[in-house]
């Protein structure tokens, strides 16, 4: 069993900067890929970004390449999202996942494992 805890969600101003981050309570972090997504209000969950078990290969959404970075620092069982230039549309509430696998995925299905989500409100 893994519990996720998010933190660092808020609200800032269009082009601002934010730095969420997942603890996770598992024994071997490094046995886990890690997965960001999101959700807006009617809107369907969608994937942003997802990490491997060392940090040696990432995956981000079209929607946010170029400003957001997926990290992961096993020491510390901690994921990281730096999200940078932020975006009116970028608005949601942000959900870590675990992955019973060493080897990420952009599935929602494939994580077994959910925080219980931060807001990110951005205004323009």
């Amino acid at each position: 069993q893994v519990q996720l805890v998010e933190s660092g969600g808020g609200s800032v101003q269009a082009g601002g900067s934010l730095r969420l981050s997942c603890a996770a309570s598992a024994r071997t972090f490094s046995n886990y890929a890690m997965g960001w997504f999101r959700q807006a209000p009617g809107k369907e969950r969608e994937f942003v970004a997802a990490i491997n078990w060392n940090g040696g290969s990432t995956v981000h959404a079209d929607s946010v390449k170029e400003r957001f970075t997926i990290s992961r620092d096993n020491a510390k069982n901690t994921t990281y999202l730096q999200m940078n230039n932020l975006k009116p549309e970028d608005t949601a509430a942000y959900y870590c996942a675990a992955r019973g696998s060493i080897w990420l995925s952009q599935k929602s299905y494939d994580y077994a494992y959910w925080g219980q989500g931060t807001q990110v409100t951005v205004s323009s």
